[in-house]
């Protein structure tokens, strides 16, 4: 059995105001000629289709594009929504769909309802999958009986408005794959979970490296609430997942995230975006592939002054990339964007990171502070701060300004 695994399409996502849809219409490209070339049985999208709750238009017109066309290479599609969707909007017509050999599955009741996928498209007769899709788990919102269960602390029961325990995001995946474990365990057939979640490992040996974040996913909770243990997809042959953009896997490419096939930060330039092919053996046995997709603007980030960054010739790379620019100058220069964009028409965020002032270590006590001016006290602070003394308009701006908090507080 041969699947590409995907997620975190984010259609319709901008960039600092710059629109994406065009890259993301080349990465499905790239997705649909992978699989007729691959010769998949199934692509598995484990959530966030869309970037926002309502998508616009363009996007909607290119998700159902890409459906059409990844079913026309004869691959089954197996989709989830993710906690950036809509769940209603993006389920819409899943049973009339399943139907067309496309699964877009966002009710969570039905997630211990595989799509058996055979593998008449790979040929290698391995027999069939049942692929479970999970979509995304709110624990406020999932129906009550995948949160059953005593309270977690006994402290805790009073707080709640039942002997029940609270829901977390681990809780309610764990009784999620208890369902699918009954199921699986009546059906016999090899497993695949597709889930949209922050999965770690809870107990991670001393040379594991941890889970890589970036900056363009949205927190599913506070305080590490967030996290669901690898433990409780034990006995899954492949788990699928979405939410972290990162490429990523564990247990030997057995839990894996695909990551996102574009960057949608400048945390993740350093990122080789792509997809995951997984050959799933009759016995199990996986092989699992990253292979990069080699489409959108790549990101890159230059640090330095102004006149650097404008002059210097090793940076004729960067001028076909997005840019985030961070000037060390002792003043952020005017005008200094339009500049930069001059030579790097595609830079996207500009930062302003000072080299750091040297401060004296006699600093004077309360007595003297109190015994001198206002004025020359913010003179001097606006001196230490950007190495030179304020000019005279700037030495106006802080004359009123003090004058102005004097008769405040008259």
């Amino acid at each position: 059995m041969r699947l590409l695994h995907t997620s975190d399409w984010h259609l319709g996502r901008q960039f600092h105001q710059s629109s994406l849809l065009e890259e993301q219409a080349a990465a499905v490209d790239a997705m649909v000629e992978l699989a007729a070339s691959e010769r998949v049985d199934a692509v598995l999208i484990a959530g966030d289709l869309f970037d926002r709750a309502i998508p616009s238009t363009g996007a909607v017109d290119l998700f159902d594009d890409a459906l059409v066309r990844l079913r026309d290479t004869g691959a089954v599609v197996v989709a989830i929504s993710g906690n950036h969707d809509s769940a209603s909007r993006a389920g819409f017509g899943d049973r009339l769909l399943t139907r067309a050999g496309v699964t877009v599955r966002s009710d969570p009741a039905r997630l211990a309802d595989p799509v058996v996928v055979t593998d008449a498209r790979s040929g290698d007769d391995s027999g069939a999958v049942a692929v479970y899709p999970v979509p995304f788990l709110d624990p406020l919102s999932v129906p009550r009986p995948l949160h059953d269960g005593p309270a977690d602390d006994p402290d805790d029961a009073d707080d709640l408005p039942s002997p029940r325990r609270r829901p977390t995001h681990h809780s309610v995946m764990a009784d999620a794959m208890d369902r699918i474990a009954r199921d699986r365990r009546r059906r016999g057939l090899r497993s695949v979970v597709v889930a949209h979640a922050f999965v770690a490992n809870f107990t991670p040996r001393l040379d594991e490296p941890p889970v890589e974040e970036s900056d363009s996913e949205r927190a599913l909770a506070v305080g590490g609430s967030d996290r669901v243990d690898q433990s409780v997809f034990d006995h899954v042959d492949y788990v699928a997942l979405g939410h972290l953009h990162g490429p990523q896997s564990w247990d030997d490419g057995r839990i894996t995230y695909s990551g996102s096939p574009l960057a949608y930060s400048f945390s993740e330039q350093h990122h080789r975006k792509g997809v995951r092919i997984v050959d799933l053996a009759a016995d199990g046995q996986l092989d699992v592939a990253h292979v990069e997709l080699g489409v959108g603007r790549g990101l890159t980030t230059l640090t330095g002054n102004l006149e650097d960054l404008l002059g210097r010739p090793e940076h004729a790379d960067a001028e076909a990339l997005r840019v985030r620019a961070v000037l060390t100058n002792a003043h952020l220069p005017g005008g200094a964007m339009a500049r930069l964009r001059q030579r790097f028409p595609y830079v996207a965020e500009l930062l302003h990171q000072p080299p750091e002032r040297t401060t004296s270590h006699d600093s004077p006590s309360s007595v003297q502070i109190r015994r001198r001016r206002p004025l020359d006290l913010a003179v001097e602070f606006v001196t230490e701060q950007w190495g030179d003394a304020p000019d005279a308009a700037a030495s106006g701006v802080l004359r009123r300004a003090v004058t102005a908090v004097a008769g405040a507080d008259r």
